[in-house]
This record gives C-alpha cells, structure tokens and sequence, in this order.
C-alpha cells in the first residue's frame, strides 16, 4: 500500500468493532490504514457522504445485520444498496457471521461486493489479503464462502427441471404417491411414480441427502427452492 487507506467498518456489536481497530494497531499497516467504525447503517451511509467531498473513504466493510429498529437501514444489504448509489467509486466488503448458502449467494449474486469474509475466520492476515485485492478490484472470499459458492453452483446446473418440480412438490405431499399427477416431463406427460421415485434417488445422492425430508432442507439451505 503506497497511500493511507481510508477504510470504515459497520457492525451494531461495538466489541467487534474495537477488535478490528486493535487488529490494525498491533500491525506494521496501521499507520497507512486510517480505520473509521460506526456501530449503525445510517450512521455509517451519512459518513460515507460527508466524506465524499474532502477526504473519501476507500473501502467499507459492512455486516449483514443490525438489531435496530430506531434507524432506517436494517439489514447490510439495504446498505450495500445505498452506499452503491451514494459512492458508485466505493469499494465494500461483507465481514459477517452469516454462512447460510442461500444468504451468501443472494448478496454475491445481487450485490457483488468485492469480499465476502466469515466472523469466525477472520483475522489481519486475511483482511490485509482482501484489502489488497479490493483496491485492485478484485473480489476475496473465504475459503469457505468461495466452498459454498462452487457447490451451490455445480448443484444449480444440474437441476432439471423435472428435479426443481419434485424439489417444489414434496413438501405438499405426505406420501410420495401423491406426487403423481404434479410432475410434468418436457412433452407435457405426467411422470409415473418409478421415474419419480428414481429421480428422488438421484437428488438424495447429489445433495448427500439422508432420506427425503433431509433433501427439502439441503435444497432450501443452498438456495435452490425458497
């Protein structure tokens, strides 16, 4: 890093916060990194603005949820959002506890924030690396972020339509018996119960599934049916 880094954490646990800041203190960095943290969305967008004119801010690293309910940015995302539109030069990171696959994909996916790092891996070593690639524009993940990615991914293309149907339908039906007439092939033919009770083979073996109830849960967990 040749210049000062102006960077600007948001998280609504003020300890966190201070954990970051005693990060950078004890590290060579700190005296090129200029480390702002705010404990609120709003706070934390009306920063980002009144900077914008003297001295801006570089990077802003934001969680993904704030239990507040007297502000009106409630949630990371809306913040992505606003910050995008108030800064279109800003480059921010996600540093959140959230590990859901589904969460992860939705942000990536919707907001392409150039780093998305998990709370309980996080350490200087890691922020330093995605810093460094954020200023270059270039995107960092977790390791296990970019994990979940891929298999969310790989999964997502192997779905027919046939299996997202089944994946849809199996949650109505107390007995498998009762998906017959739901199911529909690509020439409009209604599947009978062996093509079914195959294909629900299949997709237990993809998603490592154990039984049927665990394959509705998998299939919710990674995004691929609400």
């Amino acid at each position: 890093m040749e210049k000062d880094i102006k960077i600007l954490f948001v998280d609504d646990h003020l300890l966190i916060l201070k954990g970051f800041l005693s990060m950078f203190k004890e590290s060579e960095s700190f005296n090129k990194i200029n480390v702002v943290i705010k404990t609120s969305g709003d706070e934390a967008l009306q920063t980002v603005k009144n900077a914008l004119e003297t001295d801006p801010f570089d990077i802003v690293f934001t969680d993904l949820s704030f239990n507040t309910t007297t502000n009106t940015i409630h949630s990371g995302e809306t913040l992505i959002k606003e910050l995008k539109k108030a800064a279109p030069n800003l480059k921010i990171g996600v540093i959140t506890g959230h590990s859901e696959t589904n969460r992860i994909y939705n942000v990536i996916t919707n907001l392409n924030p150039l780093a998305y790092i998990l709370k309980d891996s996080c350490n200087l070593t890691e922020l330093n690396f995605a810093i460094e690639r954020m200023l270059n524009d270039e995107v960092y993940y977790s390791h296990i972020v970019h994990q979940k990615i891929l298999k969310r991914s790989i999964i997502q293309i192997s779905m027919d339509e046939i299996a997202l149907q089944i994946l849809e339908e199996l949650p109505k039906h107390p007995k498998i018996g009762n998906l017959v007439g739901h199911i529909v092939n690509s020439n409009g033919k209604l599947l009978q119960i062996r093509s079914i009770e195959k294909k629900l083979s299949d997709l237990r073996i993809s998603l490592n599934a154990q039984n049927n109830t665990d394959l509705v849960l998998k299939a919710k967990e990674l995004g691929v049916v609400d």
